[in-house]
This record gives structure tokens, sequence and C-alpha cells, in this order.
């Protein structure tokens, strides 16, 4: 196994990376807080080079103070890196907030993209895209609370500044994530597999809602699973990835009632 990382000059970022694995580049982004090695993958490196991302403020990568973080803004980062890197088309994984940052990369630059899958993404504005069951809190959080202990502790780890902790919480708690309209979702070239815990934060009927509006579109939920599956249960997880990524394009097409199941024809 190849591995490597640095730092690249990207948008005004030194933007930290790490690349493990051999084979075709695959780019992974981690969800809100998260960086790279905070959680490997290994099923992945074995046919992929891995190259994980520190977003703005994120990880290793030093936050610029007088910008916001933006959906938009990682999107045009990640792509920018992929051009220092030399990347002219790669997979991409995505998790939670990393998950609408892939999503965003396909529809401003479809050029760059093979194929996207995300993990516990979101398509549209919150509330309505959130379970209110697992989504509450009954007094509202801080950047000391319980519940972020582990994002926390794992920034102050590897940050330039872990100092700046509760500044890069509040900034990101502030954030406005509006969303997709239907238009850009239609217009999503390349296949997207959207997978979510059957107890996510995520709505299972957003999901839904969003696999109609994708053309490409495949949805998968995983049973017994919260958010942090990809984290927790990679291995209930990062199969179904690794399905999506390495299969044909061409497929027997899926029977229907009327069509019937023939072998070998149908499936």
């Amino acid at each position: 196994m190849k591995q490597s990382q640095g730092y690249a000059p990207v948008n005004g970022l030194r933007m930290y990376y790490e690349i493990e694995g051999t084979g075709e580049p695959l780019v992974f982004i981690p969800p809100a807080f998260g960086f790279a090695g905070q959680h490997s993958l290994p099923a992945l490196r074995e046919r992929h080079a891995i190259i994980t991302v520190d977003l703005q403020g994120h990880g290793r990568t030093a936050d610029i103070p007088n910008r916001p973080l933006a959906i938009e803004q990682h999107a045009e980062d990640v792509v920018a890196l992929l051009k220092h890197l030399g990347i002219s088309k790669t997979d991409f994984v995505g998790e939670s907030y990393g998950g609408n940052t892939a999503a965003m990369i396909a529809v401003r630059h479809p050029e760059v993209v093979r194929r996207v899958a995300t993990y516990s993404a979101t398509f549209s504005a919150p509330p309505s895209t959130l379970d209110p069951v697992t989504t509450q809190y009954s007094r509202p959080p801080t950047a000391e609370s319980r519940n972020i202990r582990f994002q926390r502790e794992s920034y102050e780890r590897v940050a330039p500044d872990p100092s700046s902790w509760p500044k890069i919480y509040d900034k990101l708690a502030r954030m406005q994530w509006l969303g997709f309209s239907k238009a850009e979702l239609a217009s999503i070239k390349a296949p997207v597999l959207i997978i979510q815990g059957d107890h996510d934060f995520v709505r299972l009927e957003h999901s839904v809602e969003i696999l109609k509006q994708i053309p490409r579109a495949e949805l998968a939920v995983i049973p017994s699973a919260s958010h942090f599956a990809l984290s927790s249960e990679p291995d209930r997880v990062v199969p179904i990835i690794e399905h999506f990524l390495e299969k044909s394009d061409q497929q027997l097409p899926l029977a229907t009632a009327e069509r019937g199941y023939h072998p070998g024809e149908t499936r």
C-alpha cells in the first residue's frame, strides 16, 4: 500500500490531504469536524488511491477567519486540490456534510466526477430534511457539550491551533445550507448512491424524494444504524459502496411486474 500526505495551496488555504492505497483515485470527504486519518476504509484502498481531504477549518487545515464555511466553497476547494494533484476525473465518497460537498461537485463540476456515494447527506435545507426524533436536544448544545466530545477531542489532537475549537464549532453552527434546486438535482449526470441509516439524523422520506429527482440515483438503507454507521460500522456500509463503484455500467434491466423476472434477461 502506498501512503503520502501533504499541504496544497488551494484558494487561500494550506489544504491538508492524505493518500493511501493503490489503483484508481477516490476522494473521501469527511463529515463536519472530520479529517484525514480519523477513520480508515481498508476495503476500498485495496483498489483505490483514496485521497482524504481536510476541509477549511477542519483537522490540519487552518481556518480563514474572515471566510465563511460553505458547502459551495468546500466544493471549489476540493476541485482545486484535484487540479493541483493532476487528477482529471475520480469517484467521490462523502459522509454527511462531506456528502453534501460531493453532491455539490457533481452539480458544479460534472467533468471531474465518475460516481458519487453519499452517507447521511442532505440535499435540501433543514429542518424538513431532519428527523425530529433523532435530532432533538433537551437543552441547546454548545462547543463543550458531551454529544460533540469525540469531535472536539479529535480536533484538539491535530488542529494547528487546538484552542480554536469553540470558534470553529460556532462558525459551523452558523453555516447556512440551502440545498439544491430540483433543476440542479436533475442535471446530475453521474450515478449517485444515497445511503443512510434507518435511525439517521436524516429523514428517510427525504432520501426517497431525492432518489426520484436525480436521474441515475440509487438508495440503500442500513438497518439498525445511526448517522455515524460509516464510522462506527464500516463493514456494514463499505461493501455497498464498493459494489456501487465497481459494478459495470452495462447491467441487465430491472424486473417490473409487467416485464417479469427472466434469468439472464432481467434482474
